[in-house]
Formats: C-alpha cells, sequence, structure tokens
C-alpha cells in the first residue's frame, strides 16, 4: 500500500464508478475541487482508494472517499483518512469531518467520528456529518495507559532479551492476530517497534504497521529505523499515530527537534533507553555518556511531552521494573507524559508504576510469557 498526491483528475474515475454511477466524469466534480488536496491509495500500482481533503483555518473537510469494488474492506479507507488526520494535526487543524452517507456512518464511528447534527437529504441521498476530534491532550490526560508492545523481526511478533538479538524468540508469525487479540480484550494502544529496522538503520517493517493500522482501531505508535525525514514519512503514511524516535534524538539533536515542530509533539514518542542512567542507542548496542537527566532536560525545552524509558539491565528478564529510576525522572519532570517500559512483570508492578505517577506500562514478554494474562489487563483499562 503507498498513499499519495494525485491530480483532482485522477480521482473522477472512481468517484464516479463507487459513488455516482451512470453520471459523466464532468457530473462528479464539486465546485472547489481546484481548492482541495486530493489523495490516492496504491496497491501494487493500481489505484484502490481516492479522497479529496480541503483545510480550512480551524478545521478540514474530506470529500468523495471512494474505494474500488474488491477492495473494499482490506483497511484502504481507514489508512487513507489516518493520513489526512496526520495532515490536519501538523496544519494545527482542530477537527476532521465529511458529509456521510448514512450506509457509512458505522465505518466512520469505529475510527472515532461522532454524528453532529441532524440527516439531511441531497440528491435523493441521506446523509449526516461526522466530525472527528485531532486533539491528542485527551489522550495524554488519561491517568494510565496499559500499552503492549509488539516487536517485529522477519514479519514476525519475537521478544529479545536485554535488546540481545541472539537472544530472540519468536510468539507469533502473524502480529496482526496479535494486535486483534490486544483489540478484543479493550486495549487502545499498541507500541510496535521495527527491530530489523533498528539494526539495519532505515524503517524495514511498514507493512506490519500499514496491517495493524488498517485493520484495527488500536492508537498505535512505530519505532526502529527511522533516521531520516523520508522514514518519518513512510511512517505515518503507514497509519502510525505517532513515531517513536530514540537514536535519532541522541546523535541528530537539530533534525530531531525539526521533526517535533513540523509535526506536533503529540506526534512524536521520545524513546530513552537506559543502562545505568546512561543514554543507550542503536537497538541498545551503543552505550553513551549522557545521562537520562540531561538528556530528557534537553528535549522537553524543545517542546517534547511524550516520553518512555527503558532501563536495558531491566528488559526481558521479568525481574520488574526500575521503578526508582521512573520516580527520580517524574518528580524532575512532572510536566511530561510518562510511559515505563522495561521488567514489568505482574500485575503488581503495574499497580506500583501508577501509584509513582506513571502515565502508563509498555508490556511485552509478561504477557507473551503468560505472567500477565491479557483478562488480567481489563482492570486497568
Amino acid at each position: 500500500m503507498n498513499i499519495r498526491r494525485i491530480n483532482v483528475e485522477d480521482t473522477l474515475p472512481l468517484r464516479r464508478d463507487v459513488l455516482y454511477p451512470g453520471l459523466s466524469l464532468n457530473d462528479v466534480k464539486v465546485e472547489n475541487d481546484a481548492d482541495g488536496l486530493h489523495f490516492g491509495v496504491f496497491e501494487e500500482g493500481e489505484l484502490v482508494t481516492v479522497v479529496s481533503l480541503f483545510l480550512g483555518r480551524e478545521s478540514a473537510q474530506f470529500r468523495k472517499l471512494a474505494t474500488r469494488p474488491g477492495c473494499q474492506g482490506k483497511g484502504y479507507g481507514k489508512a487513507i483518512l489516518a493520513h489526512l488526520a496526520a495532515i490536519c494535526r501538523q496544519e494545527k487543524l482542530s477537527r476532521l469531518w465529511c458529509n456521510a452517507r448514512d450506509t457509512a456512518v458505522s465505518f466512520y464511528e469505529k475510527l472515532g467520528y461522532r454524528q453532529q447534527g441532524d440527516y439531511f437529504i441531497k440528491q435523493g441521498i441521506r446523509f449526516i456529518k461526522m466530525d472527528l476530534s485531532l486533539d491528542m491532550s485527551a489522550m495524554n490526560a488519561k491517568r494510565f495507559e496499559i500499552i503492549p508492545a509488539i516487536d517485529i523481526i522477519g514479519g514476525k511478533c519475537v521478544r529479545l532479551t536485554q535488546g540481545d538479538y541472539n537472544q530472540q524468540k519468536v510468539y507469533n508469525e502473524h502480529p496482526l492476530e496479535v494486535a486483534k487479540a490486544f483489540e478484543a480484550v479493550g486495549v487502545r494502544r499498541l507500541h510496535l517497534v521495527d527491530l530489523d529496522g533498528a539494526k539495519k538503520g532505515a524503517v524495514v517493517n511498514w507493512k506490519v504497521l500499514e496491517d495493524i493500522a488498517g485493520k484495527t482501531g488500536l492508537v498505535t505508535d512505530f519505532g526502529g529505523g527511522i533516521k531520516t525525514d523520508k522514514d518519518l514519512e513512510i511512517v505515518f503514511e503507514s497509519g502510525a499515530a505517532l513515531a517513536t524516535i530514540g537514536s535519532v534524538a541522541v546523535k541528530s539533536p537539530e533534525l530531531f527537534f525539526s521533526w517535533v515542530k513540523t509535526y506536533g509533539a503529540d506526534k512524536i514518542f521520545l524513546g530513552a533507553d537506559v543502562k545505568d542512567e546512561k543514554i543507550a542507542v542503536a537497538g541498545w548496542q551503543e552505550t553513551t555518556s549522557l545521562s537520562i537527566f540531561d538528556f530528557l532536560e534537553s528535549n522537553i525545552a524543545q517542546g517534547v511531552t511524550n516520553v518512555f524509558c527503558t532501563d536495558i539491565a531491566k528488559d526481558g528478564l521479568l525481574q520488574g521494573p526500575s521503578t526508582e529510576l521512573y520516580q527520580k525522572i517524574i518528580a524532575r519532570f512532572s510536566q511530561i507524559h510518562f510511559i515505563a517500559s522495561g521488567g514489568v512483570t505482574t500485575v503488581g508492578d503495574i499497580e506500583a508504576l501508577q501509584e509513582i505517577g506513571c502515565s502508563g506500562a509498555i508490556i511485552g514478554k509478561a504477557i507473551y510469557e503468560g505472567n500477565i494474562p491479557v483478562e488480567a489487563l481489563k482492570s486497568f483499562l
């Protein structure tokens, strides 16, 4: 799947065939088409979905979303709407809306849209306004979030021990199945890590992200191998709600700060991996002399608000999280949305992290090994 800008003329055949069969191409144009941004989803070179976006001062409207018959129900519409939402957030707009046919209301409601006003009739078709809030502050304001982790190597769900690629265990060959299982119990967030990308230094497993973003309603952050503007673009185009950035923030801070400025702090999830309170990078294969506290201070000064911290010494060992370290970080930087990661082993660990003021916890191996049954997460959701 590839999402890119197209010309308005390219949208017209699908608009006509899907939405207004029997009309001419000229009849399916809208008055302000020339002012719109037009996008298409391509699968193996074939245009399968089109939509047009019209930006306003505070909100944006999309119109004429159409997916080729035979390709519907495969996540193309969801993926392109996530792409539009990312654009609108980048433009600092607060809402995204459309006038939806009554037959599509349930589709939009699953994506978080809400009905506004009453139904109305136009050209013999029943419509209602569907509206999506683009403000992620409500998400960030939640007291505590459970965020399961799915680590990917070769397209499979795996876990490493202490970041060692030689100590990996495959838990499921189909990450989408794992994501759907989490969603089924009420999980809303997902932490997706491209371990191949982290090792290579370029995004590799973006198709896994695309699959999960297109076929679940999970708010997914994605990291591993994001080194360039193009990598970041691929991640957002593939449906990530947030991009997880680690090494670049350490090695190329000016580039990282430019991303925070361009996309907004609500789209960036800063990963601070530590060993003995020093920052580690390159998939934990390199430890720096930079203190976690100095690192966070400089990034928060540039507007960063979403942070997670992983203590390498704890990760994958099922020996409990670095509660004391996290407590020190929260005491010093109370303004951030801080997520604990690494070592969570029992429900008691989750409760302890909640008690010290963490905004959430990323949990991986403890779930896969059965130490924390998926059903036990319900009490925190």
